[in-house]
């Protein structure tokens, strides 16, 4: 029997994307069909290089092709990516960045910054093109894990203006109010001067071509973020927190600040930082030193994503000090962790930005 391109597409049809709960044929996910005999080739793009079901999306294609077209096909598959996005193209210096993700906390301490430095590096080991923003004004921290403190931003131009051009680190741009200001210099900006100094970072850095910008965002629910939500078209929010109820109970402001409606920013999840304590000489031991599973209750109270479990672990702290944040030691169990983190954030963002169109 004739293997077809038309008999290949009826068969993925068979095949859906399990996240955005439709077939990858009426989702434009399949390109470039090519049938010679009995071998069958074609892409799928994926709406994220990040995506955790990519493995499962590769074997249920050869498997609907083997069913329903020839069981004697030799299928060869490309994965591919094509990030999606609901931001409007405009004319900044963010018009070509596809999805600004906030890294926000109720209470200062919790880990937000080592939290979203390791999902910047995260989603860039995974093949996306990746920024990060340290917005926490009186606190950045960004240059210092990333060990570039001694560098400065560049100079660019962008329509005929003067730029800046951000640093680079492991492949992920970056910029700071922490390159401006020498280590022991004090930032002492008021409100509308410190909202300044935000909307410059952003706008006045010639960011290029980018699928996530990671903005690690100061801690509460101060002018810093009421800015940056009337400032910059965000796609959504990750939270923070660790597990004990004092972190919770800031934890439930931070969200509820997104959820005001003249701000209206989507919460993709909820982070439980330092959610158990195992000491290396001991890796099958838990201690829950702040409390157990407080921030895996609370997102299932509010129906929202817990995103990731991070234990308490000195390596992490070290790496972060060194400038290596801990997704780059490869094959150990925080890396994979964070790598994990970064494919749940890249999921929600994808299910958000396809619920968005069709909303439209």
């Amino acid at each position: 029997m004739e293997i077809t391109v038309q008999k290949v597409l009826d068969a993925l049809k068979y095949v859906d994307d399990p996240d955005l709960k439709k077939d990858l044929v009426t989702l434009n996910m399949i390109r470039d069909v090519v049938v010679d005999g009995k071998n069958v080739s074609f892409t799928v793009v994926l709406t994220t290089p990040a995506c955790p079901m990519k493995d499962m999306i590769h074997n249920a294609c050869v498997n609907a092709i083997l069913h329903f077209v020839d069981k004697e096909a030799k299928v060869n598959i490309k994965m591919s990516s094509s990030v999606t996005s609901k931001k409007e193209k405009d004319e900044t210096t963010l018009r070509d960045v596809k999805n600004i993700i906030a890294v926000a906390s109720g209470k200062g301490g919790v880990g937000k910054s080592t939290i979203a430095a390791n999902l910047a590096l995260g989603l860039s080991k995974l093949g996306a093109r990746v920024g990060i923003v340290d917005a926490d004004i009186y606190g950045p921290s960004q240059h210092i894990m990333f060990g570039v403190e001694q560098d400065n931003p560049g100079q660019a131009e962008f329509m005929g203006q003067r730029k800046m051009a951000p640093v680079e680190s492991y492949g992920v741009k970056i910029n700071s109010i922490g390159f401006l200001a020498g280590p022991n210099q004090v930032v002492a900006l008021r409100g509308p001067m410190a909202s300044k100094a935000l909307s410059q970072l952003f706008f006045d850095t010639v960011w290029g071509e980018l699928d996530y910008l990671i903005v690690d965002l100061p801690p509460g629910t101060g002018d810093i973020q009421i800015s940056l939500c009337s400032q910059v078209p965000l796609t959504g929010a990750v939270i923070v927190c660790t597990p004990q109820d004092v972190a919770l109970s800031d934890a439930r402001k931070g969200i509820a600040l997104f959820q005001l409606q003249q701000i209206n920013v989507p919460i993709l999840g909820l982070v439980e930082n330092m959610a158990w304590f195992t000491p290396e000489e001991l890796p099958e031991n838990k201690y829950y030193i702040f409390g157990k599973d407080g921030v895996k209750h609370l997102a299932e109270e509010l129906n929202l994503p817990l995103l990731s479990q991070v234990p308490l672990v000195q390596s992490v702290r070290e790496a972060a000090d060194a400038g290596r944040p801990a997704v780059m030691q490869e094959n150990t169990v925080t890396a994979i962790q964070f790598k994990e983190l970064a494919q749940n954030v890249a999921q929600q963002i994808a299910i958000k930005n396809a619920t968005f169109a069709e909303a439209l």
